[in-house]
């Protein structure tokens, strides 16, 4: 039996090289789409990655445009209150004076209650202002000369002046 199987090695020998021949092509197909698939995952990834790095750019330039204009509010917030602070200490402080002015004679009373009448005419009915100063009526009119007016119309009266205040030196 050993001649036939002899006979049969050119065969066999033939086959194994077509089955080596057709592995080595099947593996050399495998190996070029292992390839071409991780060629076309790095596209992937490069592209998700460089979509994701624009996307984050846009979100942090977002978040920093917000976080800046929160910024500037909470700074005018602060600016605004420090400015009313100011101002409510300068009112005070004129209402105080102009309170001592009028204590003092600075202004007679009998001058206010002049002027008050000067206004609203001789039958205006003048009374003292407990922090000093008048207030005088007519029927369907009043003037008020009362030192903490007076104060205030004073400070009215800088108008956009008082913005000289906010201002550095």
């Amino acid at each position: 039996m050993t001649a036939s199987a002899d006979a049969l090695d050119p065969v066999r020998a033939a086959l194994l090289r077509a089955a080596r021949t057709s592995a080595d092509a099947v593996r050399e197909r495998a190996e070029a789409d292992a390839r071409e698939t991780l060629r076309t995952a790095r596209r992937t990834v490069d592209e998700v990655l460089a979509r994701a790095r624009e996307l984050g750019e846009a979100d942090g330039a977002a978040e920093a445009a917000r976080e800046r204009v929160r910024a500037a509010q909470d700074a005018w917030a602060v600016e605004l209150a420090a400015r009313s602070e100011v101002y409510a200490e300068l009112r005070e402080a004129v209402r105080a004076g102009v309170r001592r002015a009028l204590a003092e004679g600075a202004v007679p009373q009998a001058r206010l209650a002049e002027a008050a009448r000067a206004v609203l005419g001789t039958q205006a009915r003048v009374t003292a202002a407990a922090a000093g100063g008048v207030t005088a009526e007519v029927p369907g009119r009043r003037v008020d000369l009362s030192a903490d007016t007076l104060a205030d119309r004073a400070l009215e009266r800088l108008g956009a002046q008082a913005e000289t205040l906010w201002r550095p030196p």
